[in-house]
């Protein structure tokens, strides 16, 4: 997204002076990019796209194993006891289930942190890239997006009614 945001970006303000850019004043601003700038955006967002790959596959690879064989026997086997009604041994299968569950949840955080992390970085880099008149053009519609996106989440959020018919708060 936030390539797609200073590509944006960086065409309108282009746009709005490219007066001023043919007459050969700078503006300073995300229009300004130079060959040199987009260069090296532009080879940042394919080491980016190459890193989102492979978190695509590894989230796959954990939602994957959340099915997997040693789910499915464990899920069987306390559906099987608890219609025999064995409580006790329910209960130590359950832990079982849990325990897998865990080890499932932990690689998912992982994956999610790594994203995180992906993200920050990029984020820096292209900050790396501007100059600083560029990166407060670029962060500032960024800070907007991320706003306006907050806040129509929170307006659907609040016209989806729950089960028990009750919007949530």
């Amino acid at each position: 997204m936030a390539f797609h945001l200073l590509y944006s970006k960086s065409g309108i303000q282009l746009e709005a002076n490219l007066h001023e850019l043919i007459r050969g004043f700078s503006t300073g601003d995300l229009g300004d990019l130079s060959g040199s700038q987009l260069g090296k955006i532009d080879e940042l967002q394919n080491k980016t796209i190459m890193e989102e790959q492979k978190l695509s596959e590894n989230l796959a690879k954990v939602q994957e194993s959340v099915a997997d064989t040693s789910m499915a026997e464990l899920s069987n086997v306390v559906s099987e006891l608890i219609r025999e009604q064995r409580e006790q041994v329910v209960e130590a299968e359950e832990e079982k289930i849990k325990i897998n569950i865990g080890k499932k949840e932990e690689d998912l955080l992982d994956v999610l942190k790594k994203a995180d992390d992906l993200m920050l970085r990029t984020l820096k880099d292209i900050l790396r890239i501007l100059t600083p008149i560029q990166a407060v053009h670029f962060l500032n519609p960024a800070a907007e997006l991320h706003l306006r996106i907050h806040d129509l989440g929170k307006k659907k959020d609040a016209a989806v009614p729950h089960q028990n018919g009750h919007a949530r708060q």
